[in-house]
C-alpha cells in the first residue's frame, strides 16, 4: 500500500508554505496563497493531489476549531456593552446584504431557496481578515478593535445559525429546525453545568502541563461535537458549544491561543481543498453573476456599514475606515458555500459562485486595506503598524 497519506499531506505543508511566504514578500492575502496551492497541485492543475475526498475529510477538523474557538472568544460579561450597540446594527447590516444579494442572484434564475442561502452566505464579514490586518495596538487596546470583535462575533452566532438550519438537523422542516434548536439549548445548559462542575476542575489540575491541557481541551470539544451529532445536530454545533461553555473559565483565553496553530493548520487543508476543488467548467458559467455580486458588496457593504456607525454615534472618519475593514466576504461563506453543497440544497454551480464572489472580495479588500489604511502589512511607512 502506497503511503499517500504522508506524501499528500507533506506536498500540500510544502506548497502551502512557499505561496505563503510569496504572498507576503508580495503582500498578497495568505488565504488566497492557500487557495491557489490547491488549485496548482489538485485536478485542474498539475495533478500532483489525487486524494483530495481524504484531506476535505481532515480539513474539516479545521471547520469544527474554527467554531469551537469562536465559542471561546464569546465573553457574555465583557461584550455585553457592545453587544448592546451592535446587536441592532449588525442585524440591519446583514439582512440588507443578504436581500440585495440574494435579489440579484433570483433574477439570474435561482431558485428561491438557493437565493436564500446564497444571500445568507453574503452577510458576514471576515474574522480572520480583519484581525490579520488591524494593527495589534488597535486590535486589543482601542475602541475600534472592540468594535469590530463584538460584530464579528455577532456575525460568527449568526454563521453558526445559519449553518445549523442548513445542515437542517433532524430534518429540514421547520418543525425539524425548531427541534434540533431545542437540542442545542439543552446540550448548551447540560455543557455549562458540566464545565461548571466537572471540566473545570479537571482543568485546573492538569493547567500546569500543556500538552495534557490542550488534550483536556480538545477532548471537551470533540466529545460534544460526537454528541450533538448523536442527538441529530452537526459536529460543528457541538463544538462551538463546547466553546460557548468554557469562555467565562478562568483561563479561556490562555486555552484560546494554545490551540490557534492546530486550527491554521487544518483550516490550511481546508483552503487548500477548496482550490483543489474549484470546478473551473463551472467557474465560467458562473462568471457573470459572481462579478456582478462582487461589485455589489465591494461598494455595499463599506457603505452600509459607513451609514450604520454613523446612526450609532460614531465619528466619520471611525465609520469610513471600519466600513472599508469589514467590507469583504468571510471565510464562514466557503464553509456555508461546501456544507449547503454537501447537504443537497445548493447546487454545484451556486456553491462555486459564493465561493468565486468570497475569494474576489477578499482579495479586492486585502488590497484596499494594504494601500489605504494602517495594517501591519501596509505598503508605506506611514500605514505599516504592527
Amino acid at each position: 500500500m502506497t503511503n499517500f497519506v504522508f506524501t499528500d499531506i507533506a506536498l500540500v505543508v510544502i506548497a502551502a508554505t512557499l505561496l505563503g511566504w510569496l504572498s507576503l514578500l508580495t503582500r498578497q492575502p495568505i488565504i488566497i496563497a492557500y487557495i491557489l496551492a490547491g488549485v496548482l497541485l489538485g485536478p485542474w492543475g498539475f495533478k500532483v493531489i489525487t486524494e483530495i475526498q481524504f484531506i476535505n475529510e481532515v480539513s474539516d477538523i479545521g471547520i469544527t476549531l474554527l467554531l469551537f474557538l469562536a465559542g471561546l472568544s464569546l465573553h457574555p460579561g465583557k461584550l455585553f456593552e457592545l453587544f448592546g450597540k451592535t446587536f441592532f446594527l449588525t442585524l440591519f447590516t446583514s439582512t440588507v446584504f443578504a436581500g440585495v444579494t440574494g435579489a440579484i442572484l433570483y433574477g439570474f434564475g435561482a431558485t428561491a431557496t438557493e437565493a436564500i442561502i446564497t444571500g445568507v452566505a453574503m452577510m458576514f464579514s471576515s474574522t480572520i481578515l480583519v484581525v490579520k490586518l488591524m494593527p495589534t495596538n488597535t486590535l486589543h487596546q482601542k475602541h475600534m478593535g472592540a468594535v469590530a470583535i463584538a460584530v464579528l462575533i455577532m456575525q460568527d452566532i449568526l454563521a453558526v445559525l445559519a449553518i445549523a438550519f442548513i445542515k437542517g438537523g433532524n430534518g429540514s422542516t421547520l418543525l425539524g429546525w425548531i427541534t434540533s434548536m431545542a437540542a442545542g439549548i439543552l446540550l448548551a445548559f447540560a455543557a455549562i453545568v458540566a464545565e461548571r462542575y466537572a471540566i473545570r476542575k479537571i482543568i485546573s489540575q492538569v493547567q500546569r502541563y500543556n500538552e495534557l491541557l490542550n488534550l483536556v481541551t480538545l477532548a471537551w470539544c470533540f466529545a460534544l461535537a460526537l454528541l450533538a451529532e448523536k442527538i441529530g445536530l452537526s459536529h460543528e454545533i457541538g463544538a462551538f458549544i463546547a466553546g460557548v461553555s468554557l469562555a467565562n473559565g478562568p483561563i479561556s483565553n490562555f486555552l484560546a491561543e494554545g490551540l490557534k496553530f492546530f486550527r491554521d493548520f487544518f483550516l490550511v487543508l481546508f483552503f487548500f481543498t477548496l482550490g483543489a476543488k474549484l470546478d473551473f467548467s463551472l467557474l465560467i458559467t458562473v462568471l457573470k453573476p459572481a462579478l456582478l455580486l462582487t461589485t455589489a458588496l465591494l461598494f455595499l457593504k463599506p457603505l452600509i456599514y459607513w451609514s450604520g456607525f454613523r446612526l450609532t454615534g460614531e465619528t466619520m472618519k471611525f465609520s469610513r475606515e471600519m466600513g472599508f475593514r469589514l467590507g469583504q466576504n468571510s471565510e464562514f461563506a466557503l464553509i456555508i458555500a461546501v456544507i449547503a453543497a454537501e447537504s443537497g440544497v445548493l447546487s454545484q454551480a451556486n456553491s462555486q459562485l459564493i465561493q468565486l464572489v468570497t475569494i474576489l472580495t477578499m482579495t479586492i479588500s486585502s488590497y484596499i486595506l494594504v494601500f489605504f489604511f494602517p495594517t501591519p502589512l501596509g505598503t508605506s511607512k506611514p500605514l505599516k503598524i504592527d
